[in-house]
């Protein structure tokens, strides 16, 4: 596995986008719009393919999850009430403060935690990370991508069973200057580094795809 120290200048960068997202979440509230997707719908949607990512023995659960750049702990408001959450374990990280602070006076569920970290701190079976590595302020992209693996890195190490992150594409009709847009075959090559049991999914949105990284299991 590849170096897990953070490139020198993304400290700063962070912290420069979490006040982006504090501005965001104080002017809209905890709504999708809030975390910068443009209709519910969509953001359900990228939850849903990322979801796919669980056993089908896991469905009836319990089970434990990281949610890194969880924003205001909307993947748990969808899943709250399935069955693989029963007695279940959800755990919401964020850059953000003030998302933070929203997931937790949204959420009073026992089954909830929310922390102000970068980084996963716990250990869960599954991990997913959707829309965190979009923004970047148009840093340098080497740079960003380098970021991207890393912290990658470090969650698979918190994982047990599966990962699955979505990237904005390359090939997107749509490009703004803010937002990275990734190589499907680059990260499909650094999934491959981390297991050889990869799935890409990106027939569900002709701007972005999504990479499932699954722990080889044994009988």
């Amino acid at each position: 596995m590849s170096d897990q120290r953070l490139p020198d200048n993304i400290p700063d960068l962070l912290q420069f986008i979490s006040v982006v997202y504090d501005y965001r979440i104080n002017e809209c509230g905890p709504v999708a719009n809030g975390v910068f997707w443009s209709s519910q719908d969509l953001q359900v949607l990228r939850y849903e393919v990322l979801l796919k990512a669980i056993f089908p023995e896991d469905l009836k659960g319990p089970i434990s999850i990281n949610d890194l750049g969880c924003g205001y702990g909307a993947l748990f408001d969808l899943i709250a009430k399935d069955p693989m959450m029963k007695s279940g374990r959800y755990i919401g990280y964020d850059i953000s403060e003030k998302m933070i602070r929203t997931a937790k006076t949204q959420h009073h569920d026992f089954r909830t935690r929310f922390i102000t970290s970068p980084v996963a701190t716990e250990v869960a079976d599954y991990s997913f990370v959707s829309g965190t590595y979009n923004m970047y302020m148009g840093t340098d992209a080497v740079m960003w991508r380098q970021y991207i693996k890393t912290s990658l890195n470090a969650l698979w190490s918190k994982t047990t069973k599966a990962m699955a992150f979505n990237l904005l594409s390359e090939k997107s009709t749509k490009n703004f200057p803010d937002l990275f847009y990734a190589n499907a075959q680059e990260f499909t090559e650094y999934a491959l580094t981390l297991s050889p049991k990869i799935e890409l999914i990106d027939d569900y949105d002709d701007n972005e795809f999504t990479l499932i990284v699954k722990r080889q299991r044994t009988l």
